[in-house]
């Protein structure tokens, strides 16, 4: 009987149900793969293969867009700017002699290096100073992604030593090569096997000078790794070679101008064109002035002119409605997602200072310029820092730094002279009165110390009191009293009735 009844049940559907299996979940939205996100890469690659594919077309866009997108020029400009400064890097010597800095000694190798740093001294071309190296250097890294200085050695200074700044091009990408010492080429840089560069291949001739090119083919030189500065800002660990800083926002960098140079033409084309004439029997030749190159009729028409048109004849106004007002608020918005890109402040990047106030400019601002110390930080690691030390090696084994008495300083006290320390470019406020109250404020309180908002402001506290003392002497030199420093005292409150 039973079998009976879950025969009829099965044949009336009141079978039970067979069970579902349901499939899992991906724990990441990111992660699915739908026809939503069928555009989306999933492979992962080496960063170095990355590179490889990429470089040389990122490079060349990143190019085009410093020479033809004022925004790309305004960051190059800013980077340039912001980094290095107006006079670069500011050094100070700290060597100490018995725990007390020894004064003579630091200013002396101080006056050196600022002598050999100037335009025709430390430039094998004799063209540039070390503030126009500094400041090509940071441009080539920011627009191409890496830059190239080479150190020289010989009689072509007093001090024994000079700097090459190399154009990147002359790394090939290209090079590649597994050598029989287990080390491998990778576009164009030998590392070891755990990746320590040991050594660069360097094209003799830049591959873009096709003109000086002969049918023997490229030849490379091999200049030992402890001989240049390659310096790049890696984004992923075993990274060989660095990557344009826009290469996130040259997309929609490259679509703004695109994006303007339409609204432009659309313009134009707005404002010249007035609209077309219909006749009757398609014959326009009663109103035309004139034919143009393809055989158009044309009727010219002069501003707060009025015709009366000929029985029969209709007119057509030609009236683009573009740029309309969304196009400003279109240039805004990519703006703001190419400042995020490039790290920069929207306000600074498109010169709009609309609608802003000081409180909402100074946080950006503030965020900006952490940004800008942080580049500065690891310019000075990865060049200033060994630059020096190496220029003063070479300078005092040619005895070319002197003391106040002529005699050189000895070059067995290398160790002790190669302590120093480099200041990079501050900025001031709209409002510094505030600012300097504050950090007096600081100061009398115990918060901060004088050396430490001194170096804030971009300067050396042992400079500063040098400077200050200076200054009382030839004043008391000439009968002149300096005034006292103005003290910002703590308000009392008033006393309670």
């Amino acid at each position: 009987m039973r079998k009976f009844l879950q025969n009829v049940a099965g044949r009336f559907g009141h079978a039970k149900k067979p069970e579902v299996k349901h499939m899992a979940r991906r724990a990441f939205d990111a992660g699915q793969i739908s026809r939503l996100t069928a555009s989306w890469g999933t492979s992962s690659n080496s960063i170095n293969q990355d590179i490889y594919r990429n470089l040389r077309t990122l490079r060349a866009r990143s190019r085009d867009l410093t020479y033809n997108n004022d925004y790309a020029k305004k960051f190059l400009q800013m980077t340039s700017t912001h980094v290095v400064g107006p006079t670069g890097f500011t050094l100070q010597v700290k060597a100490k002699e018995n725990g007390v800095l020894d004064q003579v000694a630091n200013t002396s190798i101080q006056d050196a290096f600022y002598r050999w740093a100037k335009r025709g001294m430390c430039d094998v071309t004799g063209k540039l100073s070390l503030c126009d190296i500094k400041h090509l250097s940071i441009k080539a890294v920011a627009r191409d992604g890496e830059a190239l200085v080479r150190k020289v050695y010989g009689k072509m200074n007093p001090f024994g030593f000079a700097l090459q700044i190399v154009d990147i091009d002359r790394l090939d990408i290209e090079r590649n090569e597994e050598l029989s010492n287990g080390n491998i080429i990778k576009m164009g840089v030998e590392v070891t096997s755990y990746g320590r560069p040991v050594a660069y291949h360097l094209l003799t001739k830049h591959p873009g000078d096709s003109v000086y090119w002969t049918s023997q083919g490229s030849y490379y030189e091999r200049v030992p790794a402890e001989d240049i500065y390659h310096f790049f800002i890696p984004d992923r660990p075993e990274q060989t070679r660095g990557l344009p800083w826009m290469h996130s926002a040259m997309m929609r960098l490259q679509n703004i101008g695109g994006y303007e140079e339409a609204a432009i033409i659309a313009a134009r084309v707005g404002a010249s064109k007035m609209g077309f004439f219909k006749s009757p029997d398609g014959d326009g030749e009663a109103l035309a002035d004139d034919v143009d190159e393809s055989g158009n009729l044309i009727t010219e028409a002069d501003p707060g002119q009025f015709n009366v048109l000929p029985q029969g004849y209709d007119f057509t106004p030609f009236n683009p409605d573009y740029p309309h007002a969304m196009y400003g608020d279109f240039i805004k918005a990519a703006l703001r997602g190419v400042a995020a890109g490039l790290g920069v402040a929207y306000n600074t990047l498109s010169n709009d200072l609309e609608n802003v106030n000081f409180s909402s400019i100074r946080s950006g601002t503030l965020e900006e310029r952490d940004n800008w110390m942080v580049i500065q930080n690891w310019f000075i690691e990865s060049f200033l820092d060994d630059m020096f030390s190496t220029w003063l090696k070479y300078a005092l084994l040619n005895g070319a730094i002197k003391l106040p008495t002529g005699l050189a300083l000895p070059a067995a006290k290398f160790d002790k002279f190669n302590d120093a320390s480099w200041i990079g470019r501050r900025w001031q406020w709209v409002d510094p009165r505030a600012d300097v109250e504050a950090n007096v404020t600081a100061i009398n309180n115990r918060l901060k110390s004088r050396t430490q908002v001194i170096s804030e402001m971009g300067g050396d506290i042992d400079d500063v009191w040098a400077q200050h003392k200076a200054e009382e002497e030839q004043a008391k030199a000439q009968g002149l009293v300096l005034p006292a420093p103005d003290v910002v005292k703590k308000e009392t409150p008033p006393a309670a009735a």
